[in-house]
């Protein structure tokens, strides 16, 4: 009896410990583009998450658009993992499929690439995927749970192809399958509901493309594309040796891997027509529905206000951010300094995920200024010796850190208590107000949580020689001290400002002088 009893407790906490970890996470909202609000975010299955992104076509180096998404899925999965659930995270690479212009005529991206570098096109494919996870490690992104490569899911697309040939929604042409999207759109009236377009519309100003008098219609899109003799990426199919459509992959990848129907499906405000519009229109013609419950979107990104493209010179590689060097198309040099992978993801995330984005000198010289001020408060905070009481009243900055990304990740906002948490760690160390042992843990744990854990953020300045350097500095700062009570100004102002032109501030209080890495 006593022995079910205290089974019973024990289950009884273990229950209560799930609900108190899920309370915050039943709290979250997010924006779903599909039905244009803000939502409670409920899973299909309680304490588990189905997350599917859209990854890059793997032809060029990886770039601010590329950084956008990634940055922003990460910060969702990094917060999802941190409330409580377990988040399966499929991001795709594109290694095949994805024609130029987005049409469905052309070459492939990587086909083209590896025919002017005259590569194999698994080489070019290998290359930039490299270069992209190089970047994204440099940019605190961690890696998805799963990242399926579209070459390596042929078999799968073609059976998605088969089954909507089966259901009656798409049809083969010379060789090549098209969505038949008149049919959808009659039996589903949706097509376009993501996007908001309108497919009378669409019919009527789909330009006509050279070599699509297969299709029925300029709009219906392509499944499987035969290939022409000069194309170098082919597989076998019932239909012809070829390739799979753009969007085929993601939703037969998605279904592999999430199931028919998952929680959440990501990428950029370019993606939602044609890319997402047509997976929403694949998996419906198969399943009956859309592949997931709620669809989410990150806004664009502008360079000095204008638009980022290789034709107006403004297409800055995130290599040339690292190494602070790209000219424009005039041979004007853009970039007034290097700026760190840190820096870049700051003020990333000093945007909601669903506003524009402008780079600007003037505005990551902003980030970057922003991003070292919460960094030194947090080596700040921790050096701080606490008083038996506090002045100070600290115990609303978490909750108000949740409550901003409950808000559908308010970053902006979050940032802003970090900034406020901020001032009373500095006036406590210029000893104008005190703070408890209870309540420096209670910062610290602020700081840590939405920092570093949540906002993926980590302190460039902090190396491993970093006990090294501090023994040296105050090596120096306990020989500028020596000079100070010796009368001697002269070594003593030396000393400071041959440290402040190797960017190391040093700045004298009552308990003597401290530093920090401008």
């Amino acid at each position: 009896m006593q022995i079910a009893l205290l089974v019973a407790n024990s289950q009884a906490i273990i229950v209560n410990t799930l609900k108190y970890r899920y309370m915050i996470s039943e709290e979250l909202t997010i924006y779903n583009t599909l039905s244009r609000n803000k939502e409670i975010f409920k899973p299909t299955t309680e304490g588990r998450v189905g997350m599917y992104v859209c990854g890059p076509t793997v032809y060029g180096d990886p770039h601010l658009g590329h950084a956008r998404p990634a940055i922003t899925f990460d910060l969702l999965y990094r917060y999802l993992t941190h409330i409580g659930y377990k988040v399966r995270y499929v991001r795709n690479i594109t290694d095949v499929g994805h024609l130029e212009n987005d049409a469905d005529e052309g070459e492939d991206k990587i086909a083209k690439k590896a025919r002017l570098e005259q590569l194999e096109p698994m080489e070019v494919a290998q290359y930039y995927t490299n270069r992209y996870h190089s970047a994204m490690e440099r940019l605190g992104v961690l890696p998805p749970s799963i990242e399926p490569h579209a070459s390596g899911h042929i078999p799968e697309q073609i059976e998605l192809v088969e089954k909507i040939l089966a259901n009656g929604y798409a049809y083969e042409s010379q060789g090549s399958v098209y969505f038949d999207l008149h049919k959808y759109a009659a039996d589903h009236k949706s097509y376009g509901q993501l996007s908001g377009r309108v497919l009378d519309e669409m019919l009527s100003t789909t330009r006509e493309l050279d070599g699509q008098d297969e299709k029925r219609d300029t709009a219906d899109f392509a499944l499987w594309k035969k290939a022409q003799p000069e194309h170098i990426m082919r597989w076998r199919s019932p239909w012809s040796d070829g390739f799979p459509g753009w969007h085929t992959e993601c939703t037969a990848m998605g279904c592999k891997y999430l199931g028919e129907t998952f929680d959440i499906h990501g990428g950029g405000m370019d993606l939602m027509f044609p890319h997402h519009e047509s997976e929403i229109a694949q998996a419906t013609a198969v399943t009956g529905h859309g592949p997931c419950r709620y669809w989410m979107h990150n806004n664009m990104i502008t360079i000095n206000g204008k638009k980022m493209g290789k034709s107006l010179g403004n297409f800055i590689t995130l290599e040339e951010f690292f190494k602070g060097s790209h000219k424009d198309k005039d041979g004007n040099e853009m970039l007034s300094q290097p700026y760190s992978p840190m820096t870049i993801r700051f003020f990333i995330l000093t945007a909601h995920y669903r506003g524009t984005v402008d780079f600007s000198n003037e505005a990551l010289i902003a980030a970057e200024k922003g991003y070292r001020r919460l960094m030194q408060s947090y080596r700040t905070l921790k050096g701080i010796e606490p008083s038996k009481n506090s002045s100070v009243d600290v115990s609303g900055y978490r909750r108000k850190c949740y409550d901003a990304m409950n808000d559908d990740l308010n970053t902006p906002v979050v940032i802003s208590h970090l900034f406020d948490a901020s001032k009373i760690v500095n006036t406590v160390a210029d000893h104008k107000a005190t703070l408890s042992q209870a309540d420096k843990e209670e910062l610290l744990k602020v700081f840590e949580t939405f920092l570093f854990e949540v906002m993926g953020l980590r302190d460039e300045t902090a190396t491993d020689n970093t006990a090294l350097i501090d023994g040296l500095m105050g090596m120096i700062l306990d020989i500028r001290a020596t000079a100070k009570a010796n009368k001697d100004w002269a070594t003593s102002d030396k000393i400071r400002d041959s440290l402040g032109s190797l960017g190391i501030a040093v700045k004298d209080g009552k308990d003597g002088a401290t530093w920090e890495i401008k």
